[in-house]
């Protein structure tokens, strides 16, 4: 068995980028930095290391997911890596790609009433209606130890 799942999030590097193919099919492309944290041996001191992942959407989503992405835009992805590989001028290229099944946008401003379902947009910080109080109830403690644990 395998496992090809991948979660990211981070900035759009680039504005997206939506083309149809021959049968139809349109495609959304764009770029994603995402930082990784690393510690300076030199200072000491934590740094943000950037890689830059490639993101492809397919499908009638990728047209509506479009009008709500530009450069800097912050997103979450969910999706699957993808190899693909080809050659130019006699050059062999390739390249590893994250084709999305889901994508949540975090910037504010980027939601919108026509999103299309599959789409989630940020989530709202509402206040919650007051309640009567009531006490709390908690369970008691229950005392697990690693042997009794079944794995």
């Amino acid at each position: 068995m395998s496992i090809n799942r991948v979660l990211i999030s981070g900035n759009l590097t680039r504005d997206p980028e939506i083309r149809v193919t021959a049968g139809g099919t349109q495609i959304l492309s764009f770029g994603v930095a995402v930082n990784d944290r690393r510690r300076n041996q030199q200072t000491g001191e934590w740094e943000d290391y950037p890689n830059f992942v490639d993101c492809v959407m397919f499908g009638a989503r990728a047209e509506a997911v479009s009008r709500f992405l530009s450069k800097g835009s912050k997103v979450a992805i969910e999706g699957k890596l993808r190899y693909s590989s080809w050659e130019r001028d006699g050059q062999r290229r390739s390249k590893i790609e994250v084709v999305i099944d889901e994508i949540e946008f975090l910037s504010r401003g980027q939601q919108g009433a026509g999103s299309p379902a599959p789409m989630a947009s940020a989530p709202v910080a509402s206040t919650p209606a007051p309640q009567a109080s009531r006490p709390i109830h908690t369970p008691p403690a229950a005392e697990v130890y690693d042997e009794d644990i079944p794995f």
